[in-house]
């Protein structure tokens, strides 16, 4: 896995990425990823986001309206499509830049060196490597080792790692 953060980049994202982290970071969200491609006059555009916690369609449309403005802008006299979604309970992590979005939630990297998945909590993410949590001991992974690496939320609800916030208290009416 490579840590490209924002130096390896299509000078349409490098651009972008600034202007569009300013709008989204104002309404609580941090850009994770961005795609823009060129269709017979035509631009998509598509973006992910996170809050930390869930997005919801809720959310997207909110993003989608904020940005939409800067994008006209940015491709005028062109046609620009827009997708704006949420990570994924289980999304593959693509760049090594990605996982500081993730500090604190379940992930699983496939490693070369052992040539198995080790999973836990992601403590800290730098530009070469991060430092996972598991059920028996605190490991850096370099980039260079890591394969492919995977959101794993879908498993966060039974994982002895994520401490349990309290069930809210039943509502009593009277």
């Amino acid at each position: 896995m490579q840590y490209t953060g924002k130096n390896l980049q299509s000078p349409d994202i490098v651009s972008l990425r600034e202007p569009l982290e300013e709008i989204l970071g104002g309404l609580g969200f941090n850009l994770v990823e961005i795609t823009v491609s060129r269709h017979k006059g035509s631009v998509q555009v598509r973006l992910v986001i996170y809050n930390g916690k869930s997005i919801g369609t809720d959310d997207c449309t909110k993003a989608h309206r904020a940005v939409t403005p800067r994008l006209e802008l940015a491709f005028s006299g062109q046609d620009v499509y827009m997708e704006v979604s949420s990570p994924g309970i289980d999304r593959t992590i693509k760049d090594g830049a990605e996982f500081a979005h993730y500090i604190g939630r379940r992930v699983r990297c496939y490693r070369t060196d052992i040539t198995e998945w080790t999973a836990g909590i992601l403590e800290a993410a730098d530009e070469k490597g991060i430092v996972l949590r598991t059920v028996t001991e605190t490991v850096r992974l370099e980039f260079d080792i890591i394969a492919k690496a995977k959101l794993d939320s879908s498993r966060e609800t039974q994982d002895p790692l994520i401490k349990k916030q309290a069930a809210p208290a039943a509502f009593k009416g009277g």
